[in-house]
């Protein structure tokens, strides 16, 4: 990897100063501590400088300068990830794409916009919301994460049973490779049949294969009206229950979230705020509706509700009768991960079933934490539409760290092994990065892996892109 205090780096740093503008590279501590890592805690960062472009044709310009002197680069975007895919820990260039943040004109007529990709997923939500329309990936980091980020790890977020992930809503891609080459792919079309769909090798790929640096991102209406319930159920059983009472309703189920009682006790607690229920009960499902057009929509909402109660499939339920209200519901699920931070040392796992085998996979899950006979607390909540779960092992207070983190590390692998059993995956929406790269076998098969490694080959071939992230 890279020696900083190489004759090779001082010259590649001297022909960055003299050839690229006076504010393009940075080797200021704040800078390197900043850009080099993500909000994965548990990996140092220690990259070697930072470069800013603002265009392009400046990282077309300075992926070609790396490749000639083989230095490796991390591609940057809002660093909100979860898997170290966006961390510097080897001496590395960090590219940080924040400048690169301009948004062009919404096309109210083809229903696309063209954006830089260090345009933040919120602001793009804004500069849309004007022309009544919308970029429909959200999540809970929206207001600091950004839209080239949001491609390479193919997000998926609050709404993914409504809308999918991230490549359904992506046109087009601006690529550059490692040997400053500029792709365009697809442009903006909506059809477009010749050959190998080159635009979704780069989409969930971490920014391994190419730097991503403008998008062409599909639009759709503004939803209308938006109906927030929360639900108190007496089992993981009863929630899925609900979820095909939901999906049988006369109307678009928008979100359909899960969390455990002791996720409410938690950040209830944290916030100091107050249940929506007297009474707490095992489970609880906040879910979004998209009110049907219709003069008769609040009249078929309250029908269905009462359905609900009457066949004893939900134990108390609230519906938001105000926008604010539906803001508060909905920070009862979103306040979790922080709150889960703010009690102590916390370690997660993104994970994803067959919806059809998520009951059984819970209960044999919770089967295993028993039989390690850890102090474990599990945390467990999700988006229980697409069957992602997050499972979250609070570190009980008299324990050291680094035993914490042993523990779960072997409890990892039998909790992956499970995952593989029911066939799911280690890693729901947050990538491979550096955290699951050594569990990628639980959910690829070897074959699947050489044809990702000659993949990667082809378009990097030096290695030099993201290096270690994904597979070594």
């Amino acid at each position: 990897m890279l020696e900083k205090v190489s004759e090779k780096f001082h010259q590649f740093i001297k022909i960055i100063e003299s050839k690229f503008p006076q504010d393009f590279l940075s080797q200021d501590p704040h800078d390197l501590e900043n850009y080099g890592k993500d909000w994965t805690k548990a990996y140092t960062p220690n990259p070697s400088a930072v470069v800013f472009p603002r265009t392009t044709q400046e990282v077309a310009d300075f992926l070609r300068l790396c490749s000639q002197y083989e230095i490796p680069v991390v591609p940057s975007g809002g660093r909100t990830g979860l898997a170290a895919g966006a961390v510097a820990t080897a001496g590395e260039v960090v590219l940080s794409l924040a400048r690169m943040n301009q948004m062009g004109q919404v096309d109210t007529l083809s229903h696309t916009i063209r954006v830089q990709a260090g345009a933040v997923t919120e602001a793009i939500h804004q500069h849309c919301a004007a022309h009544g329309l919308t970029w429909p990936v959200d999540f809970a980091s929206k207001g600091s994460s950004q839209v080239g980020g949001n491609i390479a790890t193919n997000a998926g977020g609050l709404k993914v049973i409504r809308y999918g992930h991230t490549r359904n809503w992506v046109l087009g891609l601006q690529v550059v490779t490692m040997q400053g080459n500029i792709l365009e792919l697809n442009g903006a079309l909506e059809k477009n049949n010749t050959g190998v769909d080159l635009r979704q090798l780069f989409i969930g790929s971490e920014g391994t294969l190419g730097v991503i640096t403008e998008a062409t991102l599909k639009l759709m209406r503004l939803p209308g009206p938006l109906d927030v319930c929360f639900f108190a159920v007496q089992s993981v059983s009863a929630v899925l229950r609900l979820f095909e009472e939901a999906r049988r309703a006369p109307f678009q189920v928008a979100a359909f979230e899960f969390l455990t009682e002791n996720c409410l006790k938690l950040v209830t607690e944290v916030r100091k705020i107050s249940s929506p229920f007297q009474s707490f009960y095992p489970a609880y499902v906040l879910l979004e509706l998209e009110r049907p057009e219709s003069l008769q929509a609040q009249e078929t909402l309250e029908a269905w509700l009462e359905k609900l109660f009457s066949q004893g499939l939900v134990q108390e339920g609230t519906l938001a009768q105000s926008p604010r209200e539906a803001r508060d519901l909905w920070s009862l699920r979103e306040g979790i991960s922080e709150s889960l931070s703010v009690r102590g040392v916390v370690h997660k796992n993104d994970i994803a079933l067959p919806i059809a085998r998520l009951e059984p996979f819970i209960r044999e899950m919770y089967e295993l934490y028993q039989r390690q006979n850890h102090p474990f607390e599990i945390f467990l909540f999700g988006h229980i539409g697409d069957g992602n779960l997050h499972v979250n092992t609070m570190k009980p207070q008299d324990w050291d760290k680094s035993l914490f983190f042993e523990k779960c590390k072997q409890a990892d692998l039998e909790l992956f092994s499970l995952v593989k059993k029911y066939q799911g995956s280690v890693s729901a929406e947050h990538g491979v990065g550096l955290v699951k790269k050594s569990y990628l076998e639980f959910t690829r098969s070897p074959e699947e892996i050489a044809v990702m490694k000659g993949i990667k080959k082809v378009l990097d071939p030096q290695g030099l892109l993201n290096p270690g992230k994904i597979f070594d």
